[in-house]
């Protein structure tokens, strides 16, 4: 299947017409606008990533099992170790958002920079195309309006042949001067620099439409690369969250309820043996 190009289907029918010109620059326009809204919401993601980060880290710092001993205690102490490496993990993600935020930015400053001066030097080519067909029509409608004149003199002499004098016949001369040859060379001159500025014109409009169309190549590439790429970051951070999560798994299976329940009895316990019921105690009716 042939592809299209920018260069072969924004062209119009008029000379002056920049009609497909200002169409491919408005979807230009559109497209650096899409590029500012990604931006904006890389940083607003990364700002949220951020705050999530934060609390978290707080989260870890608060007392959590003070009062535990032995197993559980190194249950819970991991727990908040990796709940501060999970806030630290994420405030490293916020970062890596902002640097790729800021990547497209340069982008599309760049792109900027370029489009720039395409769209100068062809707003010049159009203000001169314009001018010039402005000129050459202005021409040829005095040019058309001599010769006019030229015949109805022509007619008015030929009419009155018997009674025409030598100053009715300098002025036909010097209007067949001025509406012939004089005015034919003026007209023509201007058409044929028309011709070349519609010919300049054409040229750059082509590059303007190939570098117009590269730039687009570009901008869909870079969106898409960098969407993968933050999908493949929010991945990786699940998958450093579970990775962090897995140590605590693996210290609450070390975690033996037994053994908490005889630690704390051989390092607490205050005796074997229950009171016993002393003689003091004891009255004395009974002992008789």
């Amino acid at each position: 299947m042939r592809e299209l190009h920018f260069k072969d289907y924004f062209w119009n029918g008029e000379l002056t017409s920049t009609g497909g010109y200002d169409c491919i620059i408005q979807h230009l326009n559109d497209g650096k606008r899409t590029c500012k809204e990604i931006e904006d919401f890389m940083k607003a993601r990364a700002s949220i990533e951020e705050k999530y980060a934060k609390e978290l880290l707080g989260l870890s710092k608060k007392v959590c099992g003070h009062n535990e001993m032995n197993t559980l205690k190194r249950s819970l102490d991991m727990f908040k170790l990796q709940t501060e490496h999970v806030s630290l993990s994420h405030l490293q993600l916020a970062q890596t958002m902002r640097d790729e935020a800021k990547k497209l930015e340069d982008f599309r400053e760049r792109q900027k920079e370029t489009r720039k001066k395409v769209e100068q030097q062809m707003d010049a080519l159009h203000k001169q195309r314009a001018t010039q067909f402005k000129k050459t029509m202005e021409t040829k409608k005095t040019y058309e309006q001599k010769c006019r004149d030229k015949e109805e003199a022509e007619q008015n002499m030929n009419r009155n042949a018997s009674t025409s004098n030598v100053k009715q016949q300098e002025k036909v001369n010097i209007l067949r001067y001025c509406g012939g040859w004089a005015g034919d060379r003026l007209y023509m001159h201007n058409v044929s620099v028309l011709g070349k500025t519609r010919e300049d014109w054409q040229k750059e409009h082509i590059k303007a439409c190939e570098v117009f169309e590269k730039q687009e190549v570009e901008r869909i590439n870079t969106l898409r690369n960098m969407v993968w790429t933050h999908l493949n970051q929010l991945s990786q951070q699940c998958v450093t969250s579970d990775e962090l999560h897995e140590e605590v798994r693996k210290s609450l299976e070390q975690c033996d309820i037994q053994e908490d329940i005889e630690h704390f009895v051989n390092l607490r316990r205050t005796g074997d043996k229950p009171p016993a019921l002393s003689s003091p105690l004891i009255p004395c009716s009974v002992l008789i």
